[in-house]
């Protein structure tokens, strides 16, 4: 939050659209004189001081911020029915509308809250909404429904249609991602979130938007309205002013036909909004999938419609969240059909099934209780031909109690010279881990950049992918527990429970714990290095990192690494792998 004067916000106002201001009508409509508003510009947030431009007396802002005069904002609110109130700094514009409609629903109903800053804001699943000064149009907006809270469920799905269809009338190529995030590829170009209070035996709907007006430095994977005119090469980008006006005169279109007809009606034009229709998603949840298919569409409730294999699952929104599977849909041939696949690792078993090519579930145990994996056998495969597909460094014995709880055998892969495109540079394929090998597999499900593919299990492996699909090798290293252990063993006075993560540790646990960190994240580094010195340092490398200790990683990383390059976790990387492998069958 800034502590900027109201004479600030005038003058930010008034040079808000981009267009050139001679400095003498600045100096009057804010009534200083010039030397007075050159001081208060100085006086800016940084990344807003230095967007302006001077010539000849001239001042302009080098792009539009969506910064609003009140005025004016009035004048916007009487053309579609509101009362605006705008506020330069707040806690979150849904808590204004929210305090107004547990007073009264009357008093909610047609209330615009816009805010140009706010210290609490907040989006679906309780993430918090981060924003610098100008970067993001932020309003909310209270409606009252004859509906109970329970039959609104598509109201969000009607909200993100209106916002679309204004932006793509202004230019902006916006599609939705179910439920309501607006994207413009994959990138997020805003979001909703819808907040209800039942009171008076009517339901208060307080919607609030957020969509990005100037590409904001701090967030990976966004776009904004004027990025989106840029790549279209056009010179004609909008003012916030006319990107509010627009929203709140479709908004208002597209409720009303909701409120009169339900969803239904726009049922069509939603799903021709929606980036994901009719293509292969993912359906993830706590950062772990649980579901792959196809959008088969919405129902009138606003729930997802997925197509896993011969199976149509109905999805709520809740905590689930939506990816698109950007990756190459191989020809269905072996891998139509039922599937088992194994990850045996050192310490614990992970499994998948599969069926028609999607994974449907998931599951894992450790080696002295399998009878989880016994179970579900049990239960799946009754009737059913399942091909049982595995990778495993674990060792004889452990594959031998994998075995005892199935009725099939395994077949078990190791590393092979080439697969999938892929080149193994390893010298002697034979002793080259299986797991490392189908991990790089698995990478090529998430990006065709060069790569680093880490895993964080017993032991940690950082292994390198060129774009042109080379595996090069890579390198071993004891994992969290194996370099305590080996302390504890060899070193007197170390046998203590490990600290936590500091840059500069001051306790003997602390500096265990981070030292240990240090070396798993320098040795992540230098092999990235390395690779982008291999490749050439125009291309990408990306991150794919998998294993229990991945978040702590990637934590520990120098910021400025993961805002420089993607960073990407994935759970069982190595069953994706041989997902890839079997599809390519």
């Amino acid at each position: 939050m800034t502590a900027l004067k109201q004479q600030h916000w005038k003058l930010l106002a008034a040079l808000s659209d981009g267009l050139p201001q001679h400095v003498s009508a600045l100096s009057k409509n804010i009534g200083l004189r010039p030397h007075q508003i050159n001081c208060l510009w100085q006086q800016m947030p940084p990344h807003v001081r230095g967007l302006l431009r001077q010539h000849d007396g001239q001042w302009r802002l080098v792009r539009p911020l969506a910064v609003f005069d009140e005025t004016r904002l009035q004048q916007i609110g009487v053309e579609h029915g509101f009362q605006t109130a705008l506020y330069h700094e707040c806690t979150s514009s849904n808590d204004i509308v929210l305090d107004a409609a547990k007073n009264a629903p009357d008093q909610a109903q047609g209330l615009l809250v816009v805010a140009h800053q706010q210290s609490k804001g907040r989006g679906r699943q309780g993430r918090a909404w981060h924003n610098r000064l100008g970067e993001c149009l932020m309003f909310s907006f209270g409606r009252v429904f004859e509906q109970r809270q329970h039959e609104l469920g598509a109201l969000a799905l009607a909200v993100a249609l209106a916002c679309r269809n204004a932006l793509f009338k202004l230019g902006v190529p916006a599609q939705i991602k179910w439920p309501n995030d607006l994207m413009v590829g994959c990138d997020k170009l805003g979001g909703i979130l819808i907040e209800t209070v039942r009171s008076g035996g009517k339901t208060v709907a307080v919607i609030g938007i957020g969509i990005n007006f100037v590409l904001p430095k701090e967030v990976e994977n966004a776009t904004s309205v004027q990025a989106a005119f840029q790549t279209a090469s056009s010179s004609s980008a909008v003012s916030a002013d006319v990107l509010l006006s627009a929203l709140l005169g479709d908004l208002n279109s597209v409720l009303a036909r909701f409120e009169q007809n339900g969803f239904g009606v726009l049922a069509d034009d939603y799903l021709a909004a929606n980036r994901d229709y009719r293509r292969p998603v993912c359906l993830l949840q706590n950062g772990e999938i649980l579901y792959e298919g196809v959008m088969a569409g919405v129902t009138a409730e606003g729930a997802l419609r997925l197509q896993t294999g011969a199976t149509e699952r109905t999805i709520v929104s809740g905590e689930i969240s939506l990816r698109p599977d950007n990756r190459p849909q191989p020809v269905q041939t072996a891998s139509s059909g039922h599937y088992l696949l194994l990850d045996g690792g050192n310490s614990q078993l992970k499994w998948a099934w599969v069926e028609d090519g999607a994974i449907v579930h998931t599951g894992r145990s450790p080696y002295r209780d399998l009878s989880l994996l016994g179970a579900e056998w049990r239960e799946r495969s009754d009737g059913l031909d399942i091909r049982i597909v595995g990778s495993a460094v674990c060792g004889e014995a452990k594959k031998a109690l994998v075995a005892e709880q199935l009725s099939k055998p395994v077949e078990w892969h190791a590393s092979m010279p080439q697969a999938l495109g892929i080149r193994n540079h390893y010298r002697n394929v034979e002793e080259h881990g299986a797991d490392r090998w189908f991990n790089a597999l698995g990478s090529r499900r998430f990006t065709r950049n060069a790569c680093v593919v880490v895993s964080c299990g017993t032991a940690v492996t950082v292994d390198a992918l060129t774009d042109d699909n080379h595996y090069l090798g890579g390198t071993i290293m004891p994992g969290f527990h194996l370099m305590k252990e080996a302390m504890a063993l060899k070193t007197a006075n170390l046998n203590r429970p490990l600290g936590r993560v500091y840059p500069f540790p001051t306790t003997t646990a602390n500096a265990l714990a981070s030292g240990i960190m240090d070396a798993v994240c320098g040795s992540i580094l230098l092999m990235h290095a390395r690779l982008k010195e291999k490749v050439g340092p125009d291309k990408p490398v990306d991150l794919i990192i998998t294993g229990g200790g991945a978040p702590k990683v990637v934590q520990a990383l120098p910021p400025v690494f993961a805002l420089d390059n993607t960073v990407k976790i994935v759970d069982n990387l190595v069953i994706y792998g041989l997902l890839n492998w079997i599809q390519q069958q």
